[in-house]
Parts: structure tokens; C-alpha cells; sequence
């Protein structure tokens, strides 16, 4: 027991643990998770290649089986699973998952669908033509070898690496605590970044970007704006948004999106089954079929779209919902000098280029070295034929070879190599043939000492050198680049993933909104009594009703003079006879405000303006471009009285007639440039001169080749042509347009209308007739109309819209 006791080491297991997990952590990053700065590679890789080298499979020798490959590199360097090996050689010969493939693999490799390799006895494989440029001069005492993992034999600590094969292949890894994501890129284009360094120490990482102009992905795509391949070159972090190519075509009437590219890394099997996912649980509509063409020639999955599709909608989707837009994100994270780093793009190249200065003097000293022994042995065997019947009798007459050696040394002043050169000459060296190729070659040979010492003492000569190799590299291997770099970085727009389409949006007195298609109401017959178009509550009833595009913008103008914007697609879809939403749900309106006037606006230009009118007849002008930027809190559209009220806003071009009506059935039209443009806080000027116990209740832009409609609260109405109102002085009384009697009400509403052109109608309970003007009958100024809408005791007419045909003149 005493024995034991003294063989027990008390430990803190918290140290302990602590030490041991360290030991560990490194053991991952340096040796197994994060690729070198100067071959971009890991120790599984590295070790791969220098094992198939020593195999002798170079690119022009035959193919061995990939077991034999897994089992060398397994007993020699690599003591882990043999599936750590394979997977790893089975990516570096997947064209689409390494940009230069370093293996040339024959056999089942796997697929960009997911499917995995065959398994290594059935595969073969040989170095390809570019590893061979990592591998070059590796016997040139280029780099250090180190033992392996038992010491029986040795490897290299960092392949030669004659091009910048961390940027150019990439690498992506996950250590303990830390994370590698380095993307592929374009060999042309890193050694074009890399001659501007040389040609230029103090280049900035713009000036670099000016030739690698981002990643370039085996698998292509589309990568979206510059500004992440920017911040991940200047900082070594990114992120970049990649897209699929996708193209949308046309085959009798019916559309199809054809997608030619994916994301780097995207699996195109687990695509397709992601895309038929969301087509099941209708997430996107519109897609009818779903396929997948590929074959050797080229990726193509076939997308087939209903007829009344949208493509571009369905196509945003399909970016939005699925991998077909992914995000890279960029890591530069690598080992300088063992250490793990975060770099840039020029302190990548930087630390690349230092490896390089170092493998080309290594390399040249190497060669040195072996040309001055050359010379030294060329400058003996001189000294021979110079006294070669002396060293012929010295020779003859020496008992043994060490004799010999020796008395050449001590006769001639040689040393032992020259002396045993001598000793192994053929008889053949002594003719005069030979002896002029002894002083050609050494004549040769002192050049090149010369010159490799020029190299040795001038570091512009070495990066020259480096240069040149380079340039040779990229006119071999270098091909077009993949991946296309398009401006754009903003994130998928909502507008595009909206169908555009014709809706119709009705506003309730209590302020409930909704958006429902237009097609929901078919045109009926003049005199019918209309369908259900929304259940109100029994004090409440509709406005406000008007037809635009859901990618319109709409701008809301209340009763305090307020103005405020919402997209169409922004008001939530509903059912034809429900409610709707409160506006103040989706608007900060304050307690007193309410919606008095709506208008659709696709873009704010310069030119165009926008025109009010008042219940007390004040008119007012002020320039689009004013409302472009409404906060959501809105903003300030008119200075109103306290007893006005805003009762129309239109969109003009200022040089406009405008007509204006009132509830007792007088109109006045005058010229819009009669109204200045004023700010948006004006308060305007008087449009029309009011008769007692009258408003105005409608204003519209006048057109002379159209009609004024006018619409009276017990759905009376007429069309008058618009040549029967004379232009007037602004500010005036104004002419009769409407016959006002106990029977017909007051007028509600007035609109300018053609033949081709057609009206909605509402009534307080909510009921929506649709006509066509061409049903109603054209009279003149002072007369009563006909019946456009039957009303009950209890109901009036409370609001009137206008829809403009397609084939319509009007704008």
C-alpha cells in the first residue's frame, strides 16, 4: 500500500480539464480544422497530395484505385479514420465543390444532388494537371519536412504552392471556438490581384479589387451588390447574397422559369423537394409542374407556371421561400505561422507572397549549390585531361583506389570528390570531342552560378521571378469567370413578390378599409339593385370607394388636412361582404381625424401636381413631388379652416380645367393655372363663391370630349357633355347642373365620364351597383336624370367611382 500511495500525482481536475481541453483546441486548429495562409491547405489535404505524389500518380500516368491512395496516406501520415481521408480526396475531385479540382477522380464521385461516392474500392484516382503546380519543386528544398506521427518517416509542413491556392480553391472548416468560410475564386483574377502587389507593395485592397473582383463559385450563379465582397475583403468578415440564374420563358401562352444555376453548395435534390414542399402546403401559387432536365451537358431544372401566373412573382418567391438565393458568409480565417488569423484580402496575398520569396531562394540556393558541385567536379576532371598521361601512370602504378585517390589529391590539389570524379571517368571522356563538352559545360555552368547568385542578392529579381511564373500559370490553367457580380444589394423588394393587379378599396364612415379584387363585381344592368359589397355595422356606411393597382401608392387625406401613405397591397385583403380592417389599426390617426379623400399614385414626378378642394369652396395647388417622402406619421397637406373639410384631391398637370360641384346642383369651371402653386401648409384660394345653405360636395378635372356625371342621394343621374359648361373666372357662382327636387335629394357626388368608361355605386347599407356609362342617358344642364340605383325610404347613395377601361383614351 505505502508503494502505491507514492505512485499517486494529485491533481485539480479543474486544471486538469482546463489544460487537457487546450491541448485539444490547438490540436484541432492547427492540425485538423484550418487550412495554411501560403498553400491554403489542411494537413488531410496536404497529406493527400504529397502521398499520391510519392505514388508517382501524376496526371499522365494511369489511375489507382482509391483504397491504395486512402491506405498510404493512413499508414504513412494520416493516423484517423479511413472515411476522414476518402471524403476528403472524394471533394477535392468534385468539379462542384472545388473551383480547380486537385484530384482527378474516375469513378462514381457523388453528385451536386447529395448523392455520395462510390465506395474506394471501386473508385481510382491520379493528381490533376494544377496540383501538380502546388507540388512543383517540392524536391528542391523548397520547404521543411517534419516526422510523422511515428516517426518512420517524414513530411512536408507546407506544400510549395506555386499559385495562391487559398483564395483560389477557398476552404471552410469548423475548429473549437472558431470558423473558416473562405470562398473560391477565379485563378485569372488572384493572380492578376497578386501581380498589382507585386508591382506595387503599398497597393490598398481597393486597388486589389480592381482585378479580383469577388468570389467565382464552381457552381456559378448570381451574386447580388458588392458591398459584402467589400467588407469581407477589407476586414475578412462578409456576407454575400448569391442567386440562382433563372431565366423566364414563353411556350404557348403559358410561362416557365428554367433554372440553370444554383447557390455554391446548395443541394439541387433537396432544391427541388423544398420547392414541391411549398407548392404543397401553397405557400406559392401558380407553379403547375416541377422537373429536373440535368444531364452531362449542364444543369436545368424546368419550373412550369399556371397560365395565369405571374413569373417574376413566382420567381421572387421561389428566392425569398428557398435556397435559390443563399448567403455566404465570408470568414477569412487562416494559420500564419501557426497562429489562426483573421486577414484580408492583401494580407492574404501579402503572407502568400513572403511563402513565395522564401520557396524561390530556397529553390535557387538549391540549385546553386548543386551547380557549384558540379563545377567543382567539371574543374577536376579539367585538371586531369590537362596532365592525363601523368594521371594515367599515377593511376596504373597505385596498389589499391584509396592509394590512388590519394595521390591525385596530394599530386593535383584535389579534393576527395574530384579525385574519385576522376577515378570513375570512362576511357571515352579522354577523346576531344568529350573533352570541349567538359569546358562548354562548365562555361555553362558558371553562368548559371552567376546568375543564380544575382538572384540570391536582389529581391526585385525573385519577385520577377514569381511573376513570370504566375503569368505562366494563369495562361495554363486560368479559364472565364463563373459567377456573375450584378450592383444591386438591395434585399428582395415586397412590391415584387405582390401580383399587380386591379382592386377595389372601400373606406367606411367608421374608418374600416379592405382591399378586394375587382373582379369580385360583375357589370350589371342599369336599374338593378346591386350585390352585397360589405356588412356595416348599423351606424356606420361606406365613403369612400376607389379602384387602382396594388403596387400603387396611396395617399390619404383627412378631414384635419392631413396627408398619409400606404402601398395598395398594404391594406389587408378581404372578403366581399366583410368588414374590413379599422384604418386606425394600420394609420397613427388621432382621435378627431378621418379619412375624407383618397387618391393612387404610381410615382411622384416633378411635373404633376396635386389639387384640392374644400366644402367651403377653397381650391388649392401643390407640387407632387412635395408628398413623396411622407413619414408614417404622416404630414401637414393643407391649412384648413375650422369649419372646412377637404371634399376632393386630384392628380393634374397644371395645366388642367377644373369643375367643381355643389350639393344644391351649381358648377363652375375655371382654368387650374387660375390657382398658383402654393407650399403645403398654404390654406389656398376661394374656387367657388357659395349660395346660402350650399357646399360643395365634388371636384374633378374637366375634359371637353367627356361628360359630367352627377349622382344624387335617392340614385338619380345624368350626363351632361361638358361643352355645355362655359370656362369662368375662378371664384365664381357658378351655372345650374342639376335639377335638385325633394325626389332626387342632393347631389353626393359628380365625376367627368366617357361612353367606354363605367361607375360604381354605394349605397348607406353597403350595397355596390357597377354600370356602364353608356347605359345612362345624356341630358342637359337643368334636368333630373333617370334612375341608376334603387333606394329603400331608409337608404341614400353615399359614394361614386370611377373605372377607366383599358382601351380607354383617358390617361
Amino acid at each position: 500500500m505505502e508503494d502505491r500511495r507514492e505512485k499517486i500525482v494529485s491533481v485539480d481536475i479543474k486544471d486538469e480539464m482546463k489544460k487537457c481541453y487546450i491541448d485539444y483546441a490547438m490540436s484541432v486548429i492547427v492540425g485538423r480544422a484550418l487550412p495554411d495562409v501560403r498553400d491554403g491547405l489542411k494537413p488531410v489535404h496536404r497529406r493527400i497530395l504529397y502521398s499520391m505524389h510519392e505514388l508517382g500518380l501524376y496526371p499522365d500516368k494511369q489511375y489507382r484505385k482509391s483504397a491504395r491512395i486512402v491506405g498510404d496516406v493512413l499508414g504513412k501520415y494520416h493516423p484517423h479514420g479511413d472515411s476522414a481521408v476518402y471524403d476528403a480526396m472524394v471533394r477535392l475531385a468534385q468539379d462542384f465543390s472545388t473551383r480547380y479540382p486537385l484530384v482527378d477522380g474516375h469513378g462514381n464521385f457523388g453528385s451536386i444532388d447529395g448523392d455520395g461516392a462510390a465506395a474506394m474500392r471501386y473508385t481510382e484516382a491520379r493528381l490533376s494537371k494544377i496540383s501538380m503546380e502546388l507540388l512543383r519543386d517540392i524536391n528542391k528544398d523548397t520547404i521543411d519536412f517534419i516526422d510523422n506521427f511515428d516517426g518512420t518517416e517524414k513530411e512536408p509542413l507546407v506544400l510549395p504552392s506555386r499559385f495562391p491556392n487559398l483564395l483560389v480553391n477557398g476552404s471552410s472548416g469548423i475548429a473549437v471556438g472558431m470558423a473558416t468560410n473562405i470562398p473560391p475564386h477565379n485563378l485569372g483574377e488572384v493572380i492578376d490581384g497578386l501581380v498589382v502587389l507585386i508591382d506595387n507593395p503599398e497597393a490598398t485592397v481597393k486597388d486589389i479589387m480592381s482585378k479580383i473582383k469577388g468570389p467565382d463559385f464552381p457552381t456559378a450563379g448570381v451574386i447580388l451588390g458588392k458591398e459584402g465582397i467589400r467588407q469581407a475583403y477589407e476586414t475578412g468578415r462578409g456576407r454575400i447574397t448569391v442567386r440562382a440564374k433563372a431565366e423566364i420563358e414563353e411556350e404557348k401562352g403559358k410561362h416557365r422559369i428554367i433554372v440553370t444555376e444554383i447557390p455554391y453548395q446548395v443541394n439541387k435534390a433537396k432544391l427541388i423537394e423544398d420547392i414541391a414542399e411549398l407548392v404543397k402546403d401553397k405557400k406559392i401559387e401558380g407553379i403547375s409542374d416541377l422537373r429536373d432536365e440535368s444531364d452531362r451537358e449542364g444543369m436545368r431544372i424546368v419550373i412550369e407556371l399556371k397560365r395565369d401566373a405571374n413569373p417574376n412573382v413566382v420567381l421572387n418567391l421561389l428566392y425569398k421561400h428557398t435556397k435559390m438565393q443563399d448567403t455566404f458568409s465570408v470568414i477569412m480565417l487562416a494559420l500564419v505561422d501557426g497562429e489562426p488569423k483573421i486577414l484580408n484580402l492583401k494580407e492574404v496575398l501579402t503572407h502568400y507572397l513572403e511563402f513565395q520569396k522564401v520557396v524561390i531562394r530556397r529553390r535557387t540556393q538549391y540549385e546553386l549549390d548543386k551547380a557549384e558541385a558540379r563545377a567543382h567536379i567539371l574543374e577536376g576532371l579539367k585538371i586531369a585531361l590537362d596532365h592525363i598521361d601523368e594521371v594515367i601512370n599515377l593511376i596504373r602504378g597505385s596498389k589499391t583506389v584509396d592509394e590512388a585517390r590519394s595521390g591525385l589529391m596530394s599530386r593535383f590539389g584535389l579534393s576527395e570528390k574530384q579525385a574519385q570524379a576522376i577515378l570513375d571517368m570512362r576511357l571515352q571522356r579522354l577523346t576531344g570531342l568529350e573533352r570541349d563538352k567538359i569546358e562548354q559545360e562548365y562555361e555553362e555552368l558558371i553562368k548559371t552560378i552567376n546568375r543564380l547568385k544575382e538572384i540570391l542578392a536582389n529581391e526585385r529579381l525573385v519577385l520577377n521571378i514569381i511573376k513570370d511564373e504566375l503569368i505562366e500559370i494563369k495562361q495554363k490553367y486560368a479559364d472565364e469567370r463563373r459567377t456573375k457580380i450584378i450592383n444591386s444589394t438591395e434585399e428582395i423588394n415586397i412590391e415584387d413578390l405582390i401580383q399587380e393587379e386591379e382592386v377595389v378599396i372601400t373606406i367606411t364612415h367608421a374608418g374600416y378599409v379592405k382591399r378586394i379584387p375587382i373582379d369580385t363585381y360583375k357589370s350589371q344592368k342599369r336599374g338593378g339593385k346591386g350585390i352585397q359589397g360589405i356588412t356595416t355595422r348599423e351606424d356606420d356606411f361606406v365613403e369612400n370607394i376607389f379602384i387602382t393597382s396594388t403596387h400603387n401608392n396611396i395617399l390619404f387625406f383627412t378631414n384635419l388636412g392631413r396627408a398619409y401613405k400606404l402601398k395598395a397591397y398594404e391594406i389587408p385583403e378581404a372578403g366581399r361582404t366583410a368588414r374590413g380592417t379599422n384604418i386606425v389599426n394600420i394609420l397613427p390617426f388621432s382621435p378627431r381625424e378621418r379619412i375624407q379623400a383618397v387618391i393612387a399614385i404610381k410615382e411622384f414626378d416633378e411635373d404633376k401636381f396635386i389639387f384640392f378642394a374644400t366644402k367651403n369652396g377653397i381650391v388649392k395647388k401643390t407640387a407632387l413631388s412635395e408628398f413623396s417622402s411622407i413619414r408614417r406619421s404622416g404630414l401637414n397637406a393643407i391649412n384648413l379652416k375650422v369649419d372646412d373639410e377637404l371634399i376632393g384631391v386630384k392628380l393634374t398637370d397644371g395645366n388642367s380645367k377644373i369643375t367643381i360641384v355643389t350639393q344644391n346642383g351649381y358648377s363652375i369651371t375655371f382654368e387650374e393655372n387660375d390657382v398658383r402653386c402654393m407650399g403645403r401648409t398654404a390654406a389656398g384660394v376661394r374656387g367657388i363663391t357659395l349660395r346660402d345653405n350650399d357646399v360643395a360636395v365634388a371636384m374633378d378635372v374637366f375634359e371637353e370630349d367627356a361628360d359630367l356625371l352627377v349622382v344624387s342621394e335617392n340614385g338619380y343621374g345624368k350626363r351632361t357633355p361638358c361643352t355645355e359648361y362655359s370656362i369662368q373666372n375662378r371664384g365664381g357662382k357658378g351655372l345650374i347642373t342639376y335639377k335638385v327636387t325633394e325626389k332626387t335629394g342632393r347631389i353626393v357626388g359628380a365625376k367627368t365620364v366617357k361612353d367606354k368608361d363605367e361607375i360604381m355605386l354605394i349605397n348607406s347599407n353597403g350595397v355596390i351597383i357597377r354600370l356602364e356609362i353608356a347605359q345612362i342617358s345624356r341630358t342637359s344642364r337643368n334636368t333630373m336624370g333617370v334612375t341608376l340605383m334603387k333606394t329603400d325610404a331608409d337608404q341614400r347613395i353615399v359614394s361614386i367611382a370611377k373605372i377607366i377601361n383599358e382601351d380607354s383614351e383617358e390617361e
